[in-house]
């Protein structure tokens, strides 16, 4: 975005940029609203569109990785593309991308069909994600970032608020299909927006894109994907977990290797050599593992458990967004306050308990408000460590390649999201037999026998359990962010 003057506050100039910070963040928010929606709808609709597709367990997780996978590879390659084409005009493309797509995948004849249009939707949310929090945090003054991060991330909670109960509401009633129609017109909206808002800036000079970098990125999660969503079903000792497994593994040392001899590599880890940057994101990552399939878990818990339908499961699940909607600005205000650090620790730790009541708890007979305590604290601490570790990575941000650094932090949480659906799904669904796996997807495996009801609660207990573990790692991570030396400055030097 146009670098502006530092002004004292309260001054013509720091009015102004205030002023237009906040009209940057309304369409910055639009963006995160969209995604946002069409992630959580989905998560709660998924039963319907599998039933509809008959698509087996395979295709049904493929449907939600898909567009994980393609999201996550590609924020790198669009923070670095930003850099060179402009920052107003990627994230443009984007929403104008996201929306195709979702037409698009509405009008799907086949399961397969449906799962390519979620790569093309992943396409364009990677260019409005990877540039994103880059633009809000250029538009806003210093004093002020943390209140501008605590809306954005706290825009985030609503679209979870909202999309739950969209999403059962449109498959109960007007059709799958609408559950990506609804897209479309925000999308519009957003792309309009956007266009009158966003100011012109001049494009970075013209620097290689590292392509193999990126290639074997997505190679190496594409394997390691595979092999975690077949584990639950086939086993360990399967041929395909077992190739997936060990070409991921194999993967690693030739990137490295590739990205020290990249020019412009797409994950410069020398960026991330300070302490509090590295843990920071190690954080990121765990909190990432730990909630990001937290709603698509209770969802399948209320329709494949306790038997409800898609809109009182939507209902259900409102605890978690709602929770993340009272505490992102919440943290925001008190931002200027308490540093970011304590928000991070504060959040991870947060998040560890409710997951803890979760494992506890996890019964059809479990009364509700136990359920809803353990969602509630999840949102609560998920909302606080956005807002706390978001703030406290960006303002350590070095000058210059504002895209790729956060392209990068953005890739590592999202590997985080990305494996907490293979890991989540692989573990609950291990607990059942092959033949029931589809019922689970189904959300109809409660008009099964008891036995395979009490079977999926050894799955959800033995689920929350890991997601609990990860969660207290990242609180240890939270903790060891910590730098000695106060904040840093644009520079990355010390203040």
């Amino acid at each position: 975005m146009v670098s502006l003057p530092q002004d004292l506050p309260g001054s013509p100039e720091y009015i102004s940029r205030l002023r237009y910070a906040w009209r940057v963040c309304s369409v910055t928010s639009l963006g995160l609203v969209l995604i946002g929606v069409s992630g959580s709808t989905l998560n709660v609709a998924l039963p319907a569109v599998v039933r509809h597709f008959h698509a087996d367990a395979f295709a049904s997780g493929w449907i939600l990785l898909a567009f994980l996978l393609v999201n996550t590879a590609t924020l790198v390659f669009f923070g670095r593309v930003a850099d060179l084409l402009g920052r107003r005009e990627v994230y443009l493309a984007g929403f104008a991308l996201f929306t195709v797509g979702s037409l698009l995948a509405g009008l799907s004849p086949g399961v397969w069909f449906l799962i390519a249009m979620r790569a093309v939707q992943a396409v364009g949310a990677a260019m409005i994600l990877a540039n994103g929090t880059v633009i809000i945090t250029d538009a806003f003054p210093p004093d002020r970032l943390s209140q501008g991060m605590g809306v954005y991330i706290g825009t985030l909670s609503v679209a979870q608020l909202a999309g739950p109960t969209l999403g059962g509401l449109v498959a109960e009633t007007a059709g799958w299909q609408w559950i990506f129609w609804v897209n479309v017109p925000a999308g519009l909206i957003a792309l309009v927006w956007g266009g009158f808002t966003l100011r012109r800036v001049a494009r970075g000079p013209r620097e290689p894109v590292d392509a193999l970098g990126n290639l074997i990125v997505f190679t190496a999660l594409s394997a390691a994907l595979i092999a975690m969503s077949e584990a639950g079903s086939r086993g360990l000792s399967s041929p395909v977990v077992i190739v997936g497994a060990s070409l991921a593994l194999a993967l690693v040392p030739v990137l490295v290797i590739v990205e020290r001899r990249a020019s412009h590599p797409v994950l410069n880890v020398r960026l991330f050599g300070e302490r509090m940057l590295a843990f920071a994101n190690l954080a990121s990552f765990c909190n990432a593992l730990a909630r990001a399939a937290l709603i698509l878990l209770a969802a399948l818990y209320f329709q494949a458990a306790r038997g409800v339908d898609a809109v009182t499961a939507a209902l259900g699940v409102l605890p978690v967004p709602i929770g993340m909607a009272l505490a992102s600005p919440a943290a925001g205000s008190l931002g200027r306050r308490i540093s970011p650090y304590a928000l991070s620790v504060g959040g991870s730790l947060l998040s560890a308990a409710g997951l803890g009541v979760l494992a506890l708890n996890t019964d059809p007979a479990t009364p509700y408000w136990i359920i809803g305590a353990g969602l509630f604290l999840c949102g609560c601490g998920s909302g606080t460590f956005l807002t706390g570790n978001t703030t406290q990575v960006m303002a350590a941000l070095p000058a210059g390649s504002l895209g790729l650094v956060n392209g990068f932090r953005l890739m590592i949480m999202n590997v985080g999201i990305v494996l907490s659906v293979a890991l989540t799904l692989s573990v609950l669904t291990s607990s059942v037999s092959p033949g029931l796996r589809d019922l689970v997807y189904e959300g109809t495996l409660s008009r099964m026998s008891p036995v395979a009801v009490g079977q999926l609660m050894d799955g959800f207990r033995r689920t929350y359990t890991v997601l609990f573990a990860v969660a207290l790692a990242g609180a240890l991570m939270s903790v060891l962010a910590r730098t000695r030396r106060g904040p840093l400055d644009r520079d990355g030097r010390p203040r």
